[in-house]
């Protein structure tokens, strides 16, 4: 925990803390329970709040480039944190304590969100966080390899996975993109003896790796090339054009539950034209008002995770909802202005104790 400002605050890559804060705040909302709202409309809206659910399997909706975002973003910052570091004449054997530490923390706390169920203790993989203990500690290891050596380590994982889908021929998993009949889902059973329903599995962690890689490679190229954003465009428009021709000539389907490389490929070029646009927009067109919202969010994200993951879905959530209900029940409100109302008190609680922290000058870091 840091308890004093960063003295490097004016240094800070903006776009990158109002990115993470938009990512953050688009899930504290989702904690709260606002997107439920697709259950209670119809045409336009229904679509739009479609686009805040994930697609069933073959597809991209917008709330699929989340984790990604999430984790590519998790890349960004380390760049920076580790050119911070190396510049005060930190060691590589500090630095990788601190990693190792970092990815401890983070596979503790994703394993946790999901440990505590009603019928016991359960051991699950599939929390982002337990994902990016992997990705964030595989992107610091080659950190310091040239942009090209990156590229080709991305390029294995792909291929990698791909692979794995495609030929391993395990009897009862021999179908490669087919939910829950394919290597990811025996994997799990290897692994925790058990299938994810939903289609999720834990062997995610590779090929997302690439989304954390990317990101650092990116922080990277900002940090000694500021300004000329023109390559990060064209190397997000290929990984855009290569995705997606995979889906559209039926190569491999975009998956984001088995993060086909695809999906991977196609989110990631996402993400590249995201933070090149904010980048642009904020740090260099210097548009820097009305951020605070955001910012003070991703400032503390981790911390934010966290509390909504596991104390507000296990009581804070249901807690809140049995007040704002019974009172609009007064007036003899209709169901969706109560899931209205009942949400926006749950974020509101959600973004004031950031704002707290952020007052009090108090940041949670792993």
């Amino acid at each position: 925990m840091d308890l004093n400002p960063d003295p490097n605050a004016q240094k800070r890559l903006l776009s990158l803390d109002f990115m993470r804060g938009f990512i953050m705040v688009l899930l504290a909302i989702e904690a709260a329970g606002l997107y439920d709202l697709y259950d209670h409309t119809d045409g336009i809206l229904h679509g739009f709040f479609m686009q805040f659910h994930h697609h069933p399997w073959n597809g991209l909706r917008f709330w699929d480039l989340i984790q990604p975002g999430f984790m590519f973003i998790a890349g960004t910052a380390m760049a920076f944190s580790l050119h911070k570091q190396y510049s005060m004449g930190r060691s590589w054997n500090q630095s990788l304590k601190k990693a190792l530490t970092r990815s401890g923390w983070l596979f503790f706390w994703g394993v946790l969100d999901y440990a505590v169920r009603p019928n016991g203790l359960s051991f699950e993989l599939w929390n982002v966080l337990t994902q990016l203990s992997f990705t964030m500690l595989v992107a610091f290891l080659i950190f310091r390899w040239t942009y090209m050596q990156q590229i080709l380590v991305c390029v294995g994982l792909l291929l990698l996975t791909e692979g794995l889908y495609r030929f391993t021929n395990i009897p009862g998993f021999d179908q490669p993109f087919t939910d829950q009949h394919n290597f990811g889902n025996w994997m799990d059973l290897v692994l925790m003896n058990k299938i994810n329903r939903g289609g999720w599995v834990a062997i995610n962690c590779l090929p997302t790796a690439v989304h954390t890689i990317g990101g650092a490679l990116v922080g990277k190229w900002i940090l000694n090339n500021r300004g000329a954003i023109k390559p990060l465009i064209i190397w997000g428009v290929i990984c855009l054009v290569v995705g997606y021709v995979q889906d559209w000539t039926s190569l491999t389907p975009i998956i984001k539950r088995i993060a086909t490389t695809s999906f991977t490929l196609a989110s990631l070029g996402w993400c590249i034209l995201g933070l090149v646009f904010c980048y642009w927009w904020i740090d260099m067109k210097d548009h820097r008002k009305y951020l605070k919202f955001f910012t003070i969010v991703g400032m503390n994200s981790i911390f934010i995770y966290v509390t909504f993951e596991i104390v507000g879905s296990r009581w804070l959530n249901g807690y809140v909802r049995a007040i704002t209900d019974d009172i609009t029940s007064w007036f003899g409100a209709p169901e969706v202005l109560q899931l209205i109302l009942g949400s926006l008190c749950i974020f509101g609680i959600y973004w004031y104790l950031c704002y707290w922290l952020y007052q009090k000058k108090i940041f949670f870091k792993l």
